[in-house]
């Protein structure tokens, strides 16, 4: 038996032992469960993951119980391990454990300790589930489980009003996608008798027409419940909020955990998506948009962790767009190396603020660099990771997908424009932040200054470990035009999404649209250092030529703004003016008020009768007797 129960078990046990048990037994109790949780919930989803490329088919199946059974409908607690849940299980499990090493540093000293590692645990736990599941009924359950510990832990400091806020907006959000999501699974058992993705997938073509409305339907209302959890237009603006949360939390949902859950579903139905050609252009045009509109939002931020925020917005945008033009590998891909250089920022982000004394704002910053040596060189490999510096992880990952946007019949020379355009921000945004954090003169308070030192071990080894995957962890997914080395994600998901038929395009057209993203990469990275290596002072001269356009970045293009005025005012005026003043007063008040009223009228009108004389109640009692006696004869 494969065992796979235990890989979500372990958090689970892990949340239970610090919930119930870690305030009672204190921070070395807690220290000890919350990582260990981890640590062999990763020990064992290594196991399974060797043991599914072995298997027949590369799966691995396990029925635990029955759930539910009516008539011919059955839907058990069921996991899988395939090749997209065993990546993701390791991605998962792997990142995760170093967010909880990580968190024993950065946490250190919190009064809700215990309570914090009980959130992270259940955080995973719920991921794994969604992952492992064989069908809608178990993911949904893993689905709203992200949702509830994302809720939990943005509002961790629940104490101030922005972080409450935060963690409402966040769940609210998801909720709009969460309709979406249950909407499709409806219109998916009522077309397939079944919600279990191998059946989905298995006759999606035989049971659905090509490019008919149903599809269409279906895979909109899917897609709408994925822009929800993975932050695309019109649903992103929680995102960037959920920084009111502590670091490891940013780290754990933008890199591990929720935010990939809706790129995991569309990904998990790929059969199905591509019956629905109208939906995949929808995917990879939001996801182009999306990922340009962060990244023009990300250049003018001075929070250093929303710039990551925004940033991971954006780097979602451009998973979505793989996915679009059907190229889910790519994708997925982007997923793992994502997970590699984003978590490695976001911590390095931590280390510095914790090193400041929790100081988030750029413009208090600055030579940094030799106080924190090894945060700044860990997040110095990050930024070429993600910036497309050729030969990290994010170098290959991202020109697969611009390739794939160029080429893919789905694509288009546009859709590559905008993401080589959005690559060029990202580049610029990314090396604006190292330059304003580590280089130029210290704008750090001279009492903060004399006291920043480099973060401890518990901190620093998941960088380093981090670093070495955001370095290494794009060799998997080589790009054919390098021949002496195997494209290793195309071989791994060989056969397992559904194909898009072959594209235009040739080597040397491949060379030379990796060879201008390279040079606008480079290039933007040039601009950054030409504008921030030495502070603000050469870029705030240029600003005041586009002051109207910064404005609109530094205020996020007013989305925010956008929805209070044409969703949130208007919901706020009808509640009060129509259901509260109008409705509640006029008419439940009034019912109520009324019926008390009656009640109290009739008693009133009979209480003389109950005036506790005896001689009263005695001719009561006889007339009414003889009343009956009369009535009946």
């Amino acid at each position: 038996m494969s065992q796979i129960w235990l890989v979500p078990a372990f958090p689970l046990l892990g949340f239970l032992l610090n919930g119930f048990l870690g305030k009672r037994f204190g921070t070395r109790f807690v220290t000890f469960v919350g990582p260990l949780a981890i640590a062999l919930s990763f020990a064992q989803s290594m196991v399974l993951f060797f043991q599914m490329l072995e298997a027949e088919g590369n799966v691995l199946k396990e029925h635990l119980y029955t759930w539910i059974a009516s008539g011919n409908f059955e839907a058990g607690i069921n996991f899988q391990v395939d090749q997209l849940s065993g990546l993701y299980l390791l991605i998962i499990t792997g990142v995760g454990f170093l967010i909880h090493v990580y968190s024993v540093g950065y946490m250190d000293g919190e009064s809700g300790y215990y309570r914090f590692f009980a959130y992270l645990n259940l955080f995973v736990f719920f991921m794994l589930i969604l992952v492992l599941g064989d069908s809608f009924l178990l993911m949904f359950v893993g689905w709203e489980g992200v949702g509830l510990c994302s809720y939990l832990l943005i509002g961790y400091y629940f104490e101030k009003d922005s972080a409450a806020e935060a963690a409402k907006k966040a769940f609210l959000f998801n909720r709009i996608g969460d309709f979406g999501v249950l909407s499709a699974v409806m219109l998916i058992f009522l077309s397939f008798g079944s919600i279990e993705f191998g059946t989905i997938n298995a006759e999606a073509a035989s049971r659905l027409e090509y490019g008919g409305a149903l599809v269409t339907a279906i895979t909109l209302l899917l897609f709408l419940g994925a822009t929800g959890k993975s932050a695309q237009i019109p649903l992103y603006v929680w995102l960037p909020d959920a920084m009111e949360g502590p670091t490891p939390v940013s780290a754990l949902i933008h890199a591990a955990t929720m935010v990939t859950a809706g790129l995991y579903m569309v990904a998990r139905l790929s059969h199905l998506f591509v019956l629905a050609p109208f939906t995949m252009n929808v995917i990879a045009v939001v996801g182009t948009a999306t990922a340009l509109l962060a990244a023009t939002i990300a250049v003018t931020q001075t929070d250093i962790k929303r710039v990551l925020a925004y940033s991971t917005v954006s780097q979602l945008g451009y998973m979505f767009l793989a996915m679009g033009v059907g190229a889910f590998g790519a994708g997925v891909f982007h997923v793992m190396t994502h997970a590699f250089f984003k978590a490695l920022l976001f911590l390095g982000s931590g280390s510095v603020i914790l090193a400041i004394h929790h100081e988030q704002d750029m413009r208090k910053m600055g030579a940094l660099k030799n106080k924190l040596p090894i945060t700044y060189m860990t997040m110095l490999l990050g930024t070429f990771a993600i910036s497309g510096i050729p030969f990290f992880s994010g170098f290959f990952s991202k020109d697969e997908i611009l390739w794939k946007a160029y080429s893919s019949p789905l694509g288009g020379p546009w859709l590559w424009g905008v993401g080589l355009l959005t690559a060029g921000l990202t580049a610029f945004y990314m090396f604006r932040m190292i330059y304003l954090t580590f280089h130029g003169e210290s704008r750090v308070d001279s009492h903060t200054a004399e006291h920043v030192h480099e973060s401890p071990l518990s901190m620093t080894i998941p960088l380093m470990i981090l670093a070495i995957l955001a370095v290494i962890g794009g060799f998997f997914g080589v790009p054919h035009v390098f021949h002496l080395i195997p494209n290793g994600m195309e071989y791994y998901f060989q056969g397992f999404f559904a194909e898009i038929p072959s594209g235009h395009g040739t080597v040397s057209t491949e060379w030379t649209l990796m060879g201008v993203s390279v040079a606008f990469a480079l290039l933007a990275w040039f601009f950054a250092s030409r504008l921030y290596h030495s502070g603000f002072d050469i870029a705030s001269g240029l600003r005041s030529k586009w002051e109207s356009l910064y404005q609109l970045s530094l205020n996020k293009w007013y989305v925010d703004e956008l929805y209070n005025a044409v969703i949130i005012q208007p919901v706020r005026l009808f509640s009060t003016h129509i259901l509260w003043r109008l409705f509640d007063q006029n008419v439940i008040d009034r019912a109520v008020n009324t019926t008390a009223d009656v009640a109290r009228t009739v008693g009133n009108s009979i209480r003389p009768l109950q005036n506790g004389l005896t001689q009263n109640y005695a001719l009561i009692f006889t007339l009414g007797t003889f009343l009956i006696l009369w009535f009946v004869t």
